[in-house]
């Protein structure tokens, strides 16, 4: 018996034959695992840091200083704001292409070193005097550990960064770096301080420095080492008798569980109020809960007033070796 086909011509044949270079429609299988690996493999790799914002064709450099200057709300200097945000090894750089190039070298070019410096004081002194004044009762090291936290490399980077300071800078590296960002901000503050007043350089370090305290739990910032010691001496120079733990209440005893709540007293009156999985630890947090209402830093406290444009007090907290309620309260009395 003869096939159909062989009956057919032999270009319907052909037709009638899958073609191999004629892909099959459908769902392909392959697709969603190797589109998966690519995408856990890409998430895995250094995100890549987008261009220079100076590289796009929109790009005016004068003009973007002008308006970053507005944006603050302050009247800058071009010429200065311009060297605030150009580093040393920027200034090294271009020089040594001028060089490569056969073009005279331009030494008239200003980089931030010595700005950095000025606004790093004005930040320091400013923000040392606010501390002092917002937290009279604080000792003397916790102002320095609110201080160094404020003031710290990253904290002044990211307030750079959001102020778009990071596309003015002109530095070799790309993205800019955490230290050349902080640096940057720091020289600013001497540029507005340059510009128009030290007066006008500390609002703005009230502004965007100081305000970094709201919502901020400043007994986080410094950590009180052995605070029953710590507290036992100030209750010494008061002239007050040792304060005495009690058991206020506990739940799950000689359980993974347990909980104890721990009072201390002094002349039966409740001075601090602590828990923790054990009594050691209770008795610990109690002595810090006194210690935060002696210092004047508990969760209740009167918020910071950040419209005050002077600051009246210039002298230094009590040390923590020195710190007495008798003290603290003359010296309060005294600076009013």
């Amino acid at each position: 018996m003869t096939s159909r086909l062989s009956a057919l011509p032999v270009f319907l044949v052909r037709l009638q034959r899958p073609s191999p270079l004629i892909q099959s429609r459908g769902f392909k299988r392959w697709l969603r695992p190797t589109l998966q690996t690519l995408k856990k493999r890409k998430e895995k790799m250094d995100p890549e840091p987008l261009p220079r914002r100076s590289s796009f064709t929109d790009w005016n450099y004068k003009s973007e200083l002008f308006a970053f200057g507005k944006r603050l709300g302050e009247d800058l200097n071009l010429d200065v704001l311009r060297a605030a945000v150009t580093t040393k090894e920027f200034v090294l750089s271009e020089m040594d292409q001028q060089k490569a190039v056969g073009i005279e070298v331009d030494t008239q070019i200003n980089d931030n070193s010595k700005m950095i410096e000025e606004g790093n004081e004005i930040i320091h002194n400013y923000a040392l005097n606010f501390i002092r004044s917002a937290f009279p009762k604080f000792p003397e090291e916790g102002v320095i550990a609110v201080l160094n936290y404020l003031s710290n490399d990253e904290n002044l980077s990211t307030l750079a960064e959001k102020l778009g300071l990071a596309d003015l800078m002109l530095t070799i590296e790309h993205p800019v770096d955490t230290v050349n960002l902080s640096n940057g901000f720091r020289a600013v503050v001497a540029a507005i301080s340059e510009s128009s007043g030290v007066d006008r350089a500390n609002l703005f370090v009230r502004d965007f420095v100081m305000t970094q305290l709201v919502g901020k739990n400043i007994n986080e910032l410094w950590e009180i080492n052995d605070p029953l010691r710590v507290l036992s001496s100030i209750l010494q120079r008061d002239g007050k008798q040792p304060f005495e733990p009690r058991i206020v209440a506990e739940a799950g005893r000689n359980t993974i569980l347990a909980n104890y709540q721990i009072g201390l007293y002094v002349n039966k009156e409740l001075i601090g109020l602590g828990s923790g999985e054990s009594i050691k630890i209770a008795t610990e947090m109690a002595a810090r809960d006194a210690l935060r209402e002696l210092f004047d830093t508990t969760e209740s406290m009167k918020p910071v007033n950040f419209d005050v444009e002077s600051l009246p007090q210039a002298f230094a907290n009590f040390s923590i070796q020195d710190w007495s309620q008798k003290n603290v309260e003359k010296l309060m009395k005294t600076s009013h």
